[in-house]
């Protein structure tokens, strides 16, 4: 068996060794009774169970398995050749490289976090020796790449770390550079690989079939990540088509986002989320989206740049269309900037256009002066057509300002359609009852950090407007915290209805507008022609207002004809569950943990 083999070989029985009860069973005689124990001897201390008889002819099998490969592993290493290794000084190599005890170290400082869910699927890839396909790990800047690779090195047994190298690659790095160091790993009996930052390298587009046709092919298991997603989607389309496994990490659920930074809240997400910046005392903080200047700093670094180098080096640039004339300027990086912001301004001015325009303002009256902490009938007395006129003439103000910086159509179409290639934007459906064919779809940014840290800044620009000093201050705080409230109650339902429609793939998940009112969602079972409907609020307490529409006979009676028999009203808040005139009330944090 030759080296390669046989260290494959090796790291199999390993593994199947782990998952074998290791000890004896033993049997002892009471009476006219056999009773079965599990021993088993740890640090010269012998520790017995009960187990019943069926379990230990079970056992028995297992444990005799584990002997047989236990021997076999036993005669494998002892027939291995002595391999001279690679010093861990890796100086002659093109590439930086991390092996031996220096990877272990730098995998060693990430064993304590906890791990997003995807990790399982890069661990399964590793453990399955049928493919010979190549593993990328792709997503926008601080969503958990490199995190996700040092985890899973740290996970490996002895032997296999004995077989792992991670490459750091530098922009000065080419193919040729890697595939000599490709070479020389593989000679020496490297068998995982791990490259970081893999786009960097200018060629990576047009010669990435290297990695999966030449490495890949002879048993080697790669896995690349990097920042710039858009070059590896381009990649999976040419050079590595049907010759890769993609896990992307952009975007991040409200699970995972409580889970793995111990942070939770759905208010938290809603001002924080979308990255996996560590857990601390100071997360708000230092966290990406804290304020808008790091927000921008973001959109430049993992987003601007990420599409800017990828078009630039895929097709030798020009695949470009009709941002060339953008890029020669350097005004891409602003345009993209722009077309962001337009979109989370008109996500604003909606939101509060709507709210102070329609029947909302007396829920959150009612809110306010049901506050159990604070009791407030601001809201009551302020005069609510005249703060509305005064919204609309900020917006207007804004409004023009934004026309002076536009994006021509043409390029705006063009970033977005990048954006949601990025996974950065998703469509939201809305239909229209009755003509329920009809519809329209409104952008969601997935990284609800990033709309908010905008959307806190618009309004208070608003707030700050001239025609605003008009209000006592009581009144100007007020009419913010009720836009704030507004705005975050709109995320709210962007988050939910993106979650839910991410995690139920079969189901139809839309908001369903009727003459007068609206559903917040449905989500539509076309199979067994069922549906559920949904209010989403924002507000932690019940009042009557919640609910209104998902009692409504006529609003139910056409839900029914066009998508099914409801099976479910459900009113998701920030309050406690429970069921109240027919209606089940839904926690949201429960709600998005759950799905």
């Amino acid at each position: 068996m030759e080296a390669n083999e046989a260290h494959k070989r090796i790291i199999e029985i390993e593994r199947e060794i782990s998952a074998l009860p290791e000890g004896s069973v033993t049997t002892k005689k009471v009476k006219n009774g056999t009773y079965y124990y599990h021993r088993i001897t740890r640090n010269g201390k012998r520790k017995e169970n009960y187990i019943n008889a069926e379990k230990a002819s079970e056992m028995k099998e297992q444990i005799e398995k584990r002997k047989a490969l236990e021997k076999e592993l036993k005669i494998l290493k002892a027939s291995l050749p002595e391999e001279k290794p690679i010093s861990e000084n890796t100086d002659s190599f093109h590439t930086y490289i991390r092996i031996g005890d220096t990877l272990k170290k730098y995998a060693a400082l990430v064993k304590r976090y906890k791990k997003r869910d995807c990790f399982d699927r890069l661990k399964d890839f590793l453990s399955d020796s049928t493919t010979e396909k190549v593993m990328i790990l792709y997503g926008l800047r601080r969503t958990g790449k490199t995190t996700l690779i040092r985890q899973m090195i740290a996970n490996m047994s002895e032997e296999e770390l004995r077989c792992a190298a991670f490459i750091q690659i530098k922009f000065s790095d080419t193919l040729a550079d890697v595939n000599s160091d490709l070479k020389r790993l593989e000679a020496s009996g490297y068998r995982y690989i791990f490259m970081d930052e893999v786009t960097l390298m200018k060629d990576f587009i047009e010669g990435a079939a290297l990695f999966s046709d030449i490495f890949a092919a002879s048993g080697m298991k790669i896995v690349l990540s990097g920042t710039d997603s858009l070059g590896f989607l381009f990649s999976e389309d040419e050079q590595l088509f049907d010759r890769c496994v993609m896990i992307h990490t952009t975007f991040i659920p409200y699970r995972e986002f409580e889970r793995v930074l111990g942070i939770s809240g759905i208010d938290e997400y809603i001002r924080y989320g979308g990255t996996m910046s560590l857990s601390s005392v100071n997360y708000n903080e230092d966290s990406v989206f804290a304020n808008s200047k790091k927000a921008s700093e973001y959109i430049d670094s993992a987003i601007a740049r990420n599409i800017q180098h990828s078009l630039q080096y895929y097709q030798h640039g020009s695949h470009f269309r009709s941002l060339r004339e953008l890029f020669d300027k350097n005004e891409l990086t602003s345009a993209i900037h722009r077309v962001i912001e337009d979109m989370n301004h008109r996500f604003t001015v909606d939101t509060l256009t709507r709210t102070f325009a329609s029947g909302d303002l007396p829920v959150s009256a009612e809110n306010l002066r049901r506050d159990r902490n604070h009791p407030n009938d601001i809201l009551d007395r302020i005069d609510v057509d005249a703060v509305t006129e005064k919204i609309k003439t900020a917006l207007e103000i804004l409004n023009k300002e934004e026309r002076q910086a536009a994006v021509h159509e043409i390029y705006a179409a063009e970033i977005r359609d990048y954006l949601k290639l990025l996974d950065l934007v998703v469509e939201i459906e809305i239909r229209h009852s009755p003509n329920v064919s009809q519809s329209e779809t409104v952008e969601a940014i997935t990284q609800p950090g990033m709309r908010y840290v905008q959307a806190e800044e618009l309004t208070k620009e608003i707030v700050a407007d001239s025609v605003f000093q008009e209000l006592d201050i009581v009144e100007r705080n007020a009419v913010l915290e009720r836009i704030r409230s507004e705005i975050k109650g709109r995320m709210m339902e962007e988050i939910i209805l993106l979650e839910t429609k991410f995690a139920k793939p079969k189901m139809q998940v839309f908001k369903l507008q009727f003459a007068v009112g609206e559903f917040d969602m449905v989500v539509a079972d076309p199979e067994t022609l069922t549906c559920k409907i949904y209010e989403i609020r924002h507000s932690a307490e019940r009042v009557s207002a919640q609910y209104g529409h998902l009692i409504d006979e006529q609003k139910c009676a056409e839900t029914e004809h066009h998508f099914g028999r409801i099976t479910g009203k459900y009113a998701i808040y920030r309050g406690e569950p429970i069921s109240e005139n027919g209606i089940e009330y839904l926690n949201v944090e429960e709600y998005l943990r759950e799905l």
